[in-house]
């Protein structure tokens, strides 16, 4: 299907034209979107003479991933691309687009093309294309019969095969920053495509539904039309915070389970963990759990840290947070909010260490390497007939039978004699561990044998 500048089904009208009648009736985002690039607001770093984006208006034709978070203009750049190039727009949803309707559109563009019109092929949410979907735009993208504008608020590099990413461009916007919200808000208080002036926000007001927005534009111009609406309906020409927040309930969180902001958030969550900040880690925690995440993934994030950042400076916390998965699996939401919020003070509080997961680390890489000789003759296992003939298990040393259950022998293959994987710090209980690490180490090291004692016969393993 072919579209207009605001995604309405294209009628006989040149591209970008509307009714009045249709402007009056679409909502306040559509109404104030930029009709130019000197209109946007924010993505300066994407708008210098000459960039990308310049040079797609002129008519040069390229394909271009946009990869943002939602409500920063990857819609309208691509409307804009089309009105000002004197393009075809159309438009298609990864979402309900198969294989079969994208063949249609490229063989239309085909056509319009040899007609001497191009097409501009919008794919919103491209990030839910297959690989096979993908690979149908190749030869279109390739021989330029589309200039491809790909939507996406997830990583392309995760989200896109490679052929089709390498004959495009990516370019990343950026989140609004509050004085652009502040901008856009103040230019549809006025502009005649907006509220024309009709009704005032006040300086609370204004502030609070900046940061209800969280930098997302669509966001910004829908609290403000139903906020607007309300206070028209109750009579008033001016939006106080109290009709603000009777328009709206509370904002929206920016928050896909399934995109870059799932990672992103539970990434910053666990290093805040880390980081032993924990006011940070809360603050993580609730976005999540408002956000609608899995408590049950957030519970195994936690089990990891407990190993990974703190290991044995604090060996209770693995418990604990063992007992919270637990827990949320028996209580659900709401009340698992509770157990993770235990847990995760707990981490957040704990004295720190990676030593343990460095040391897996490290063995694991000389494994890897080739490292790591035959087992030492006297601690293969004995147990089967024909072992002692082999000389299995002969002059092992049963550690019970010595002072302290410690005794001096050879437990590394023979290439790896003298390695050193585990390195406890001096922080929390692994300071202790610390102590008796290094005093088992003084007595391994003592390569001294001494005589046998009884029992060491009856335990070669």
């Amino acid at each position: 299907m072919t579209y207009d500048l605001f995604g309405n089904l294209d009628t006989d009208q040149p591209v970008g034209s509307l009714s009045a009648a249709r402007d009056e009736g679409a909502p306040l985002a559509v109404r104030m979107r930029p009709r130019t690039l000197d209109e946007i607001v924010g993505q300066q770093h994407l708008l210098a003479p000459g960039s990308p984006l310049r040079r797609l208006v002129e008519g040069q034709s390229m394909s271009v991933f946009l990869w943002g978070p939602p409500g920063v203009g990857k819609t309208t750049l691509a409307s804009i691309v089309s009105r000002e190039s004197g393009a075809r727009f159309v438009e298609v949803s990864a979402v309900s687009a198969g294989v079969k309707e994208i063949r249609a559109e490229l063989d239309a563009a085909r056509r319009a093309l040899h007609k001497g019109t191009p097409t501009v092929l919008f794919i919103d949410e491209v990030h839910r294309f297959s690989k096979t979907q993908q690979d149908a735009l190749l030869p279109a993208v390739e021989n330029r019969i589309v200039t491809l504008i790909a939507a996406t608020t997830e990583n392309p590099s995760f989200s896109v095969i490679s052929p089709l990413l390498s004959r495009s461009l990516l370019l990343r916007l950026k989140p609004l920053t509050d004085d652009d919200i502040h901008a856009l808000v103040a230019r549809a208080l006025v502009d005649e495509r907006g509220l024309g002036g009709r009704v005032e926000l006040d300086d609370a007001a204004r502030e609070e539904l900046v940061r209800m927005a969280g930098g997302d534009a669509r966001r910004a111009l829908t609290y403000l039309e139903e906020s607007s609406a309300s206070a028209v309906a109750l009579g008033e020409q001016v939006v106080t915070p109290a009709i603000l927040s009777s328009a709206v309930d509370r904002a929206t969180l920016r928050y896909d389970p399934d995109g870059d902001q799932h990672y992103d958030v539970i990434s910053a969550f666990i290093k805040s963990i880390r980081g032993s900040d924990v006011d940070a880690a809360l603050h993580y925690l609730a976005r999540m759990l408002e956000a609608g995440e899995d408590p049950r993934f957030i519970a195994r994030r936690l089990m990891i840290s407990a190993s990974e950042d703190i290991g044995l400076a604090a060996n209770n916390v693995l418990p604990t947070c063992v007992a919270a998965a637990q827990a949320v699996q028996l209580l659900g939401m709401p009340e698992a909010r509770i157990t993770l919020a235990h847990a995760t003070v707990v981490a957040a509080t704990a004295p720190k260490s990676n030593a343990a997961y460095t040391a897996i680390d490290a063995a694991i890489a000389d494994v890897r390497a080739g490292k790591g000789g035959p087992v030492p003759a006297h601690l293969r296992d004995a147990h089967y007939s024909g072992a002692k003939k082999l000389g299995h298990g002969e002059g092992y040393k049963y550690p019970h039978s010595y002072p302290h259950n410690i005794v001096a022998q050879t437990y590394l293959p023979e290439d790896l004699v003298g390695t050193v994987y585990y390195e406890p710090t001096s922080n929390g209980v692994e300071q202790h561990i610390a102590e008796r690490v290094r005093s088992i180490r003084e007595v391994l090291s003592d390569r001294v044998t001494p005589s046998r004692t009884r029992g060491d016969d009856d335990e070669r393993r």
